[in-house]
């Protein structure tokens, strides 16, 4: 069986990259369904979290399980097990050196299927993210294989299952990075005290974590069933008539009927449970919604009421009206719109403040954690951020409906972090990243932007034309929302600013340049600032400054590492961001991090980085309180919010 995520030569891996100086447009796989799993009348979900039994390969011999057929039976029939809780990275659950492994591991458990799923309807398995690259079988027959961490995929499992009785799930799983992978890394075979073993490497800044990261179900459909749902929607100049477009696709033997034409009735319902507009499509199996005394989806401090959502319902009926499914999801309707000047959500200038994120967690690392989950987004509106990107990849499902809910403005990146060595591999990879990340997320309101790429290097040949061909794409997919990436090439050196919508660009003053001068932060960030508004006359944010902070040193005078430090270094940023919004086109401001993150081991990494407002386990750091007056002195200049009542804290009562 070929492995199509590594090349063996003599059991060890060899890296292969080519250096592309013309680059064709090809197509790539258009991902279908996809819909997050929802029960409803018509449809059950079952999870399949839990702990489940683990394998890790020999480095040195990562295709022997494929070869010995482990997939065929009990993994503990091959290997001894040990337990993995799923989803979780592995790297940090046992006390071995699990952490570090390259290559392939291997997951396997049991599993129930009842009777009455086998009556007339369809069983499918879905995976919310395996990273890297994942390969299923279930009972020994392969189901599905997938590339791409941090995305979903699904396959239709219904003629392998017993029902009424046990069957079993295996999963291989490969953590490998090459030159033409999504992100990027490279493996080499180095000597160590035994012999020779294997490395990967890689030039981004965070822990490659690995394992299947977010949950796993089997869920039911009918044999006929809403099989895709893409909304989009409108407001009146006067913003008090909304309208929703939905358009269906269908999957089933029904929908190929000449007999039988299918049609969709469409349900709006406001939080409230109140029906507020309906429509019954034609065989097109798409129409308008129409909302009277609308109300939009707002960000969080720009509306008394923000992330307002309706709940769509599809109902799939045949000919005679005959119930075939039924699907429901929550909409929000708001507008975007952006020029040289501004960005705009319902036609109001939009300054976006907020955060570059992780999910990243002690234990867990990437995995899925409800608990995490809640947390972070009670510190985003307790700090007064409206906005964070998803650095340095596509988050959770989860994350994302929680972003809807409470108005928090998403910058969804696509996992392509510190691109290089372009080629015909790697832009149909990158492509297809895109792709994937827009079929699952493009429904969402809280996702006002896209992010094609983070610190790529565009300055680098071909550089233009390959970001050319990703951003056309990109555009090709979703033309209701903006395109950026975040840069780090100086601007003189860039090469796909052209390209973009909106110009971010990443700089750590007084940090990575000029560590620990205070008085070059300001005007330089001002200078480079004017110089990409100058060059390509678009809006401009900062999506990246900070500096690594150590919770509980003090120091004075500030001195890098300490807490003051960090105080510092937010407070001349926030002099240069408060010149540059009165030139019209600075549009944002983005801390790096939101919370300290495990990265690989290095002499400059304590523990991972430590640029956090947050500390790992989620407490604030001083900086984060300097942060908190501004976010809510920013939200009430600008969209008339209120402080909340414990933002400062009582010192005296001064009387003259």
């Amino acid at each position: 069986m070929a492995l199509s995520f590594f090349s063996l030569v003599t059991g060890l891996y060899v890296l292969h990259f080519s250096i592309a100086l013309i680059l064709v447009n090809k197509e790539v796989p258009q991902t279908r369904g996809m819909l997050y799993p929802r029960e409803s009348e018509t449809r059950e979900v079952r999870s399949l979290d839990g702990i489940w039994n683990f394998v890790r390969s020999d480095q040195a011999n990562p295709t022997q399980g494929v070869r010995d057929e482990w997939y065929a039976k009990e993994l503990s029939k091959s290997r001894p097990t040990i337990p993995m809780p799923v989803p979780a990275s592995y790297n940090d659950i046992t006390t071995d050196n699990l952490r570090d492994h390259v290559g392939t591991v291997w997951y396997d458990r049991k599993f129930f299927v009842p009777r009455s799923w086998a009556k007339d309807q369809r069983i499918w398995l879905r995976f919310g993210s395996v990273h890297y690259e994942a390969y299923v079988w279930i009972n020994g027959q392969k189901v599905v294989k997938h590339e791409m961490g941090h995305l979903p995929f699904e396959a239709e499992v219904t003629d392998l299952l017993s029902y009424g009785a046990e069957n079993r799930i295996t999963v291989m799983c490969d953590n490998a990075l090459i030159q033409t992978t999504v992100p990027q890394g490279r493996i080499t075979e180095v000597p160590n005290d035994g012999g020779m073993t294997i490395v990967q490497s890689y030039t981004f800044d965070f822990f490659n974590y690995a394992g299947i990261h977010r949950s796993v179900h089997l869920y039911t459909t009918p044999r006929t069933f809403i099989e895709e749902v893409e909304v989009t929607t409108n407001l009146s100049k006067d913003a008090t008539i909304g309208e929703v477009f939905y358009s269906v696709s269908v999957n089933g033997s029904a929908a190929n009927e000449a007999d039988n034409v299918l049609h969709i009735q469409a349900n709006l319902y406001d939080k409230e449970g109140v029906l507020v507009a309906n429509a019954t499509s034609d065989g097109k199996l798409g129409g308008k919604l129409q909302v009277n005394q609308v109300k939009p989806w707002w960000p969080y401090l720009m509306h008394p009421e923000p992330g307002y959502l309706y709940q769509l319902e599809i109902k799939l009926l045949a000919t005679n009206d005959e119930l075939l499914d039924v699907y429901r999801l929550k909409v929000g309707v708001r507008t975007l719109s952006w020029n040289s000047q501004q960005f705009l959500i319902n036609g109001k200038p939009v300054y976006f403040r907020g955060f570059g994120r992780h999910e990243d967690a002690d234990i867990r690392g990437k995995g899925l954690d409800n608990a995490l989950m809640v947390r972070d987004f009670n510190l985003l509106k307790w700090i007064g951020a409206n906005a964070y990107r998803t650095s340095h990849y596509p988050y959770s499902e989860e994350s994302m409906q929680f972003a809807d809910e409470h108005g928090i403005m998403i910058i969804d990146e696509c996992p392509s972090v510190d691109t290089e060595n372009y080629s015909q591999e790697l832009l149909g990879k990158h492509k297809s990243s895109l792709e994937q990340l827009i079929h699952r997320d493009r429904n969402h309101p809280s996702v006002v932007m896209w992010s094609i790429a983070n610190e790529p290097r565009t300055g680098s040949v071909g550089a233009d034309s390959y970001f050319e061909l990703v951003a056309n794409y990109t555009r090709s997919l979703d033309k209701t929302r903006p395109i950026t990436a975040a840069i780090a090439v100086p601007n003189t050196q860039d090469k796909a600013g052209r390209s973009l919508d909106i110009i971010s660009f990443n700089r750590y003053n007084a940090w990575y340049s000029n560590a620990g001068r205070l008085d070059m932060v300001t005007q330089n960030v001002i200078d480079e600032a004017v110089a990409w508004n100058k060059r390509y006359n678009k809006p401009i944010i900062m999506s990246e400054y900070g500096a690594d902070t150590l919770e509980g040193l003090h120091m004075q005078p500030a001195y890098v590492w300490s807490e003051e430090f960090q105080t510092e270094v937010f407070s001349r940023h926030f002099k240069a961001f408060d010149e540059l919004r009165k030139k019209g086109w600075f549009i944002g401001e983005f801390v790096w991090n939101f919370a300290d993150f495990k990265t690989a081991q290095s002499y400059t990494r304590v523990g991972g980085n430590k640029k956090g407002v947050f500390t790992r386990a989620r407490q604030p750091k001083a900086a984060a309180h300097l942060l908190r007056k501004r976010y809510f002195a920013l939200g009430r200049d600008l969209d008339q919010c209120s402080f909340p009542e414990d933002l400062f804290t009582y010192i005296a009562d001064l009387i003259s």
